[in-house]
């Protein structure tokens, strides 16, 4: 009977197991972040498709670096939420979209401009986030040096640069930059700022599962299936509208 009772307690064990997955997260909200409701928008959606699957997520933050590199070597399961790239479709098994994101370049009001492609940007004091990816035009521009580039810390000093008059140019994520002038900025310092219709670029954002890991393959399967049910049930399009809502640089 105790042998009996030991194999079914690690059969129990075993099968809990199968059924959570280790996730590595960052701070970029209103898309994901440790103390955000739900943890963010994206990581409320990886959740939620994996719950419908019945597995668990337990979520590990660390700086982004950390985060992948975490999951590319199989420390965790994988990693939420990032662009596909050739280098990473070598390491991991990616999900179908998760969410979208659009940069634009932000500007002063009273420094308008126009643009259409990446080298009219040309003698611009531009601005950038370290090791942000902006799209292979504005990266090859930047590498080849016909773009000056500054890349900063932290977007937060980006856009102060910018009410600063010290940068014309600073691109971002629009959502992402919506919420953190409303979260860090004035009405008044809002009001100076605005930004080009023309994206910069336009991307999806997805769920990366390592290779190192057994059974990856399969469990992505499973995402994929959850995060279909998810959006066909409109709760993905409630989630994305409901961050949106405060968007706004008029007020």
């Amino acid at each position: 009977m105790r042998l009996l009772a030991l194999l079914l307690a690690l059969t129990l064990a075993g099968s809990a197991l199968a059924d959570s997955i280790r996730l590595t997260n960052g701070e970029w909200s209103p898309y994901l972040g440790k103390n955000l409701p739900h943890h963010g928008v994206a990581s409320r959606i990886v959740e939620e498709a994996f719950a419908l699957e019945g597995v668990q997520v337990r979520w590990e933050f660390y700086p982004w670096a950390r985060a992948l590199r975490s999951a590319e070597h199989g420390k965790s399961d994988g990693a939420a939420v990032w662009l596909r790239s050739p280098e990473r479709e070598q390491a991991f098994y990616i999900s179908d979209p998760v969410v979208d994101s659009s940069y634009y370049l932000f500007h002063r009001k009273d420094q308008p401009f126009d643009w259409q492609q990446v080298d009219d940007l040309r003698g611009k004091r531009i601005g950038g986030a370290i090791d942000y990816d902006y799209g292979q035009a504005f990266q090859q521009a930047e590498n080849s040096g016909r773009l000056q580039v500054q890349r900063l810390s932290s977007e937060e000093q980006g856009l102060r640069m910018l009410l600063a008059g010290r940068l014309d140019v600073f691109p971002m994520d629009k959502v992402v930059a919506f919420d953190l002038l409303h979260r860090q900025f004035s009405a008044a310092e809002r009001r100076q700022l605005s930004f080009h219709p023309l994206p910069l670029r336009s991307d999806s954002l997805h769920l990366l599962l390592s290779k190192q890991v057994p059974g990856n393959e399969a469990m992505l399967q499973r995402f994929n299936q959850g995060l279909q049910q998810l959006r066909a049930s409109g709760k993905v399009s409630q989630y994305l509208l409901e961050i949106q809502q405060p968007l706004s640089l008029s007020h």
